[in-house]
């Protein structure tokens, strides 16, 4: 399965890529990718954890960069 996110208020390009590593290490994630600039960030994962991943992602996402906003696109 695939997901699309939007990262809004991120500050870095250092944040993002510690965000994408951390997703990247998520048990049944294949693949994942944080773009800064347009501040999206497009994964993909396997169907076991469908219920689980958006909950990991804003976690991940809002321990690295605690003011940031995740959001569905």
């Amino acid at each position: 399965m695939k997901k699309t996110y939007l990262i809004e208020d991120l500050c870095c390009a250092n944040c993002a890529n510690k965000i994408e590593a951390q997703i990247k290490e998520l048990d049944g994630v294949t693949s994942a990718s944080l773009n800064f600039i347009a501040q999206k960030l497009f994964v993909e994962f396997e169907n076991r954890i469908a219920d689980t991943i958006t909950a990991s992602v804003v976690k991940i996402a809002t321990k690295v960069e605690p003011d940031v906003t995740v959001e569905e696109a």
